[in-house]
């Protein structure tokens, strides 16, 4: 009698959860098809997708989504939507289908590109100013016309006040030997800073630099670039996504991966945030992106080449690390600068196409 009973549970078990949607434990009777069965597309396209049944097998309705934005709903198996205001990068094309009182979802990976290619911009040097060659520059940033700066490496890492005129560090503190120093940003009288693989960022008073608490990064693995909007943080982390904190909670809440017309990009570590874009630097390149912070989409690129052969300690400095690294810009004077670690300059520099 325990043996039927207990056999009688088993099959009851199965039963009940085998019903409610296909999680994927059996071949759906739908397929999701993408016309030309194309995998890459360019934001000024339109895809064109359509949902078939097996054997003629018929669906209530379909509802269709890129990543978590609905596309479409109805009960027609075709779809056809214009790219131009979803995200750009590895996105996944979903369609949850309903039936029979239950639904399948079924999924394709697919790549949007940005329609146009970055435009490409040069600089003119307007002013230098000294910079420590002890600062292993990670983070660069203007509050309130004072110039912040957090230097990085295992046992050396600092954050700083800087004076632009002299270079001179008038406030400075040192992290735990164990944290390497990252990025940093200011936003509500927040002064934040990652460090590279403890996984957390500190919360630091921007003016006594009393650290006032913690942040952990939760999805992303490591911690680069930050800037923000005064409404919106962006978090770089060396892979190709830039994540978007909620300014309230520092959480994790979405990310938009930066992207040309041929290819999406990776490795951006200093963030600035001028004019409605994300300024990034690539690391080891001397190169600063431009990024649309709503699609990801490149919009330009400024060559920095031959800016570190006007240092005058270039020669003593290690190629593979001693690399630009440290752009800010003041808002209050639309003035922008870069610097690299180690460097012994700081530039003042103006932007103009090529």
């Amino acid at each position: 009698m325990k043996k039927f009973n207990f056999l009688l549970l088993f099959i009851l078990s199965i039963f009940i959860f085998s019903c409610g949607s296909n999680n994927g434990n059996k071949k759906s009777d739908f397929s999701l098809n993408i016309s030309e069965k194309k995998k890459e597309f360019s934001q000024n396209e339109t895809l064109k997708a359509s949902i078939t049944g097996k054997e003629n097998k018929s669906f209530d309705s379909v509802a269709y989504f890129i990543g978590t934005k609905r596309l479409a709903t109805g009960n027609t198996s075709d779809l056809e939507i214009e790219l131009n205001s979803v995200l750009l990068g590895n996105q996944e094309l979903i369609a949850v289908v309903y039936y029979d009182s239950t639904k399948d979802t079924l999924q394709k990976s697919i790549k949007i590109m940005s329609a146009n290619a970055p435009k490409v911009y040069t600089y003119e040097i307007v002013n230098t100013y000294p910079h420590q060659t002890d600062a292993y520059t990670q983070g660069l940033e203007f509050h309130n016309d004072t110039l912040y700066e957090s230097v990085g490496q295992y046992g050396k890492s600092k954050l700083r006040k800087t004076e632009l005129e002299t270079g001179e560090v008038y406030k400075e503190i040192s992290l735990e030997d164990e944290y390497f120093a990252e990025g940093i940003t200011i936003l509500d009288d927040r002064l934040l800073l990652l460090t590279w693989k403890e996984g957390q960022g500190f919360i630091y008073d921007p003016n006594t630099f009393e650290r006032q608490g913690t942040f952990a990064y939760n999805s992303s693995k490591e911690g680069w670039g930050l800037c923000n909007n005064e409404e919106k943080i962006f978090k770089s982390d060396g892979s190709e996504k830039i994540w978007i904190l909620d300014p309230e909670t520092l959480a994790e809440k979405s990310y938009i991966q930066p992207t040309t017309n041929t290819a999406i990009k990776s490795k951006f570590n200093e963030l600035e945030w001028v004019d409605g874009l994300i300024y990034a630097n690539t690391y080891q390149f001397p190169s600063v992106a431009m990024i649309n912070p709503e699609n990801g989409a490149i919009e330009g690129i400024i060559d920095f080449k031959g800016l570190q052969d006007k240092l005058g300690n270039k020669d003593s400095l290690d190629p593979n690390n001693d690399v630009l690294n440290g752009i800010a810009y003041n808002a209050a004077t639309g003035k922008f600068y870069v610097t690299g670690k180690k460097w012994d300059t700081l530039f003042e520099v103006k932007i103009m196409e090529k």
